[in-house]
């Protein structure tokens, strides 16, 4: 359980952004998920294979390069949203 606890705090924090999205605003949703998509990232960058349970999918640079560009894409893409 306690190897998996990195990749639970990020789809942890990546459902409160959906829920977030759907309930308060759009930008600030989306922004955390991109938030969880960074957060993953610097932990797989950080933490060693058997540490990083389900985060580790493939090497870790692939992983985290992934991950990081995906995450700013997100973050990127939400600061676009026009207000309504």
């Amino acid at each position: 359980m306690t190897r998996q606890l990195p990749a639970l705090v990020v789809l942890l924090l990546a459902a409160t952004g959906l829920l977030v999205v759907v309930t308060v605003d759009p930008r600030v949703g989306l922004v955390l998920v991109g938030v969880s998509l960074l957060l993953a990232a610097g932990l797989r960058l950080t933490l060693p294979p058997r540490r990083a349970g389900w985060l580790v999918v493939r090497g870790r640079g692939l992983d985290a390069c992934l991950l990081l560009g995906l995450g700013f894409a997100v973050v990127l893409l939400a600061n676009t949203i026009p207000d309504i």
